[in-house]
C-alpha cells in the first residue's frame, strides 16, 4: 500500500512524518521530535512522559501508522503543525529556536525546489519532449518537478485519497480513468476545459496534482489553440471555489480559463509568472 511519508533529518536524527487525507495535512512524530529536541536515548519514554503531564497535547495528538526502524508499520502518537509548535514549547531545549526555524524551512525548501524543478522543466526544453494530453505526458511532468523530492514522482497512486471530504477516482478504476481521459477530444476550449476537470477529479498522484495539470492544461492550449492560461489574471480563491464547483458544473472555471487566454505563448515572463502563480495557488492561508 502507497503511503505519503517524508524523512527529514535534524542534525542526523530522522523526523517522520505522514500525510492524512482525512485531515489533508501532514503529521509529525512526536517521539521523533522529542528525540531531535533532547538526544534522549529513549525517545518514546520521553514522549509518553511528556504527554501525560501535559494533557493540552490531546488536542492536536493522534495515531497513525508509521514505519519503525524494524520495517514494520505500528500506530504511532503524531502531531499536526499546531502540536508540533505545542511540543517544542513543553519539551526544555536550547535547540528549540532553531528546530522550529529548520522545520519551517524544510517546507520552504520542499516546495522551493520543486518550483525552481517546474522552471527548468521549460528553460531546459525537456517540455518539447512531452507528450501532450496523454497519462504518461502528465506523469513526465510530475516525475521531472517532484523527481528527488518525493519517492512517488511520476507514479500513478494505488490508494484512495479524497480532500476537504471529495473522494478522487478510485485507485482500482484509474487505469480506466485515464484511458478515457486521454481519448476525450480537445478541439475547443470548452472540450479542453472538460477533459482538464476529468483528469482533476482523477487525481492521479499523491501529490502535487495540481501543479502538474496546470502545466499540462497549458500544453493542450498551446498545441491546439496556440493560446495558453495568463494564471496571474486568476484570482487564487476564485480559481479554487471554480474547481470545487467543476465536478458538478465546470463553468466557472471555464470562464475564468476564458478570460485568462493569452496567444503570447512563447512570452518567458508569462510562462515563470505562470509557474509562481501556480504554486501559490498550493499555498495555506
Amino acid at each position: 500500500m502507497m503511503q505519503k511519508t517524508s524523512i527529514r533529518f535534524f542534525e542526523d536524527i530522522p523526523v517522520r512524518a505522514v500525510w492524512d487525507e482525512d485531515s489533508s495535512k501532514w503529521w509529525f512524530c512526536a517521539a521523533d521530535v522529542a528525540e531531535a529536541l533532547t538526544k534522549s536515548k529513549n525517545p518514546r519514554v520521553y514522549w509518553a512522559t511528556v504527554k501525560r503531564r501535559n494533557r493540552e497535547l490531546f488536542a492536536n495528538c493522534k495515531q497513525l501508522k508509521l514505519k519503525a526502524r524494524d520495517g514494520k508499520c505500528y500506530n504511532t502518537d503524531v502531531v499536526d503543525a499546531s502540536g508540533l509548535n505545542t511540543v517544542i514549547a513543553l519539551i526544555p531545549s536550547k535547540k528549540a529556536e532553531l528546530f522550529a526555524r529548520w522545520m519551517k524551512n524544510m517546507e520552504t525548501s520542499l516546495d522551493e525546489k520543486s518550483k525552481q524543478k517546474a522552471y527548468e522543466l521549460f528553460e531546459s526544453g525537456f517540455i518539447d519532449n512531452i507528450e501532450v494530453g496523454t497519462a504518461k505526458g502528465l506523469q513526465q511532468i510530475h516525475g521531472y518537478i517532484f523527481g528527488g523530492l518525493y519517492d512517488f514522482a511520476g507514479q500513478i497512486r494505488t490508494v484512495n485519497i479524497a480532500k476537504g471530504g471529495f473522494a478522487f477516482a478510485p485507485a482500482l478504476y484509474l487505469d480506466g480513468a485515464l484511458a478515457y481521459i486521454e481519448k476525450m477530444p480537445e478541439n475547443t476550449l470548452e472540450e479542453i476545459v472538460e477533459k482538464y476537470v476529468e483528469m482533476n477529479v482523477a487525481h492521479p498522484f499523491m501529490e502535487g496534482n495540481g501543479r502538474s495539470t496546470r502545466i499540462w492544461l497549458d500544453l493542450i492550449l498551446k498545441k491546439n489553440l496556440k493560446k495558453c492560461v495568463d494564471w496571474s489574471l486568476i484570482d487564487k480563491k476564485d480559481y479554487l471555489s471554480a474547481m470545487r464547483e467543476s465536478v458538478d458544473d465546470p463553468g466557472k472555471i471555464y470562464g475564468l480559463v476564458k478570460n485568462a487566454l493569452t496567444d503570447d505563448i512563447h512570452n518567458r515572463e508569462i510562462i515563470m509568472k505562470g509557474i509562481d502563480y501556480s504554486y501559490y495557488y498550493e499555498t495555506e492561508e
